[in-house]
């Protein structure tokens, strides 16, 4: 394979790989875009991790994945604008 070119992307990293554990605690949440960002990738992972053949469609799991995270302070304080960040990582990151 050679090196990526224009028409030719470079491969993306597994799901797995993809998303660093955080280094923050729970308690160290924020009511800002960056903090859900990391939530919701870390429990997109973890699900992926512990359910590799869950079956879900990309929108089931996005579902399921705002209802994991429900409780961040971004979800709470601005439900439609997570979902919007949480759509943008999926195309983002592919998951």
């Amino acid at each position: 394979m050679g090196t990526p070119t224009a028409q030719t992307p470079a491969p993306r990293p597994p799901v797995a790989d993809a998303v660093a554990p955080s280094p923050f605690r729970e308690d160290q949440r924020f009511a800002n875009a960056d903090s859900f960002a990391q939530a919701f990738d870390e429990a997109w992972v973890a699900h992926q991790r512990q359910h590799p053949d869950h079956g879900l469609t990309a929108t089931d799991k996005l579902e399921r994945m705002l209802e994991d995270v429900a409780d961040h302070p971004f979800v709470v304080e601005d439900p439609a604008m997570a979902r919007q960040v949480a759509e943008f990582r999926v195309r983002l990151l592919g998951l």
